[in-house]
């Protein structure tokens, strides 16, 4: 799996939007994109401007089509204006996951390392 979490703090009293921004996002990705297997977000319980994601695909070619989508388009001519600082993206091959109770290792069902 390819994914990629982004960190995303906007100015303060833009939190409403940005967090309609990002579920129309989400909104899109359940609907339109069956290759993304994961698509996550989150609101700083401590800090109400930060934000994140943490979004899973298949491959590559699975991550390219999220973003080249025309929501992600929309979501940053939205979001562009209500961000305090650049958005930091982390892209990353996944090496472990913990999913319906089980520690498994992508390479070779090793648990987590």
């Amino acid at each position: 799996m390819v994914t990629i979490t982004a960190i995303i703090r906007v100015r303060k009293g833009s939190e409403a939007a940005m967090r309609q921004a990002l579920l129309e996002v989400a909104a899109h990705v359940e609907a339109h994109e069956p290759r993304t297997v994961g698509f996550f977000v989150s609101q700083d319980s401590g800090d109400s401007t930060l934000f994140t994601t943490y979004e899973r695909f298949v491959d590559r070619a699975a991550m390219d089509t999220h973003n080249g989508s025309s929501a992600v388009a929309r979501f940053f001519a939205i979001a562009n204006p209500l961000l305090e600082g650049k958005v930091v993206l982390v892209t990353a091959d996944e090496i472990s996951v913990k999913a319906d109770g089980d520690a498994s290792s992508v390479n070779g069902g090793r648990g987590l390392l």
